[in-house]
């Protein structure tokens, strides 16, 4: 019988950006408009701000992950410049360095070097970047899958709101946005422990506390210092 094996390490790149694209659209727009309807301000006022909230930090976020994770690229790419050069010059150094990583791996010497040469003959600095580096196609840098990943899922996550303050009453919308967004909160948490096989309850409570946590204090500081608009 074959036997079939799920990984999931192939999703991080983007399932990363999107959790905090998602996460931070909530968190950020919910906490926004909180803060802002502790002000006493109208539901235009309101929704206004939320609207502008979810533009500015879809860009933001897209232009965030873009520039950081372009960062990462460069050096990957630079590390891989390099790796190729030293290959070129000194393969018999190159082919010690692979064998010894081998070697404190678990390998005795004879087969870590034949290991070495034979991933060598075959791709020399794929082989380097994988072991040496930690440089795979699977962890790659990837800057466009993350900012689109991160600036979708921001504004999806900061739609939830906005749809909440249109659905709800005036009366209701301080404990009816924040209830709803803990919620939304707690579910993104599931969705996102269920992507990667991580634990359902550890990953739903670490998302719903610091969310609810922001909008908390958001909400203090609006009415605290907030004048109706």
């Amino acid at each position: 019988m074959r036997h079939s094996e799920r990984h999931r390490t192939h999703r991080t790149g983007w399932l990363r950006a999107g959790v905090l694209g998602a996460n931070d659209g909530i968190v950020s727009t919910a906490s926004l408009v909180l803060g802002v309807a502790a002000t006493g301000a109208s539901t235009r006022t309101i929704l206004i701000t939320g609207v502008a909230s979810l533009v500015a930090g879809a860009m933001s976020m897209a232009a965030g992950e873009y520039v950081s994770v372009s960062s990462q690229a460069d050096t990957e790419n630079a590390d891989l410049t390099r790796e190729k050069a030293e290959l070129l010059e000194n393969p018999s150094q190159e082919h010690a360095e692979l064998m010894a990583i081998y070697v404190k791996r678990g390998l005795d010497e004879t087969l870590a070097s034949s290991v070495a040469t034979k991933l060598m003959a075959h791709d020399a600095l794929a082989a380097h970047a994988r072991d040496e580096l930690g440089i795979s196609d699977t962890l790659a840098a990837k800057p466009v899958q993350a900012a689109l990943a991160s600036a979708s899922t921001f504004a999806a996550g900061a739609f939830l709101p906005l749809l909440m303050v249109l659905l709800l009453p005036a009366s209701a919308l301080m404990w009816g946005l924040a209830a709803s967004s803990l919620f939304f909160l707690t579910l993104l948490g599931l969705i996102a422990a269920r992507a990667g096989g991580s634990p359902l309850l550890v990953s739903a409570i670490r998302v719903t506390f610091w969310g609810a946590l922001a909008m908390g204090l958001t909400a203090g500081v609006g009415a605290l210092f907030g004048v109706a608009a």
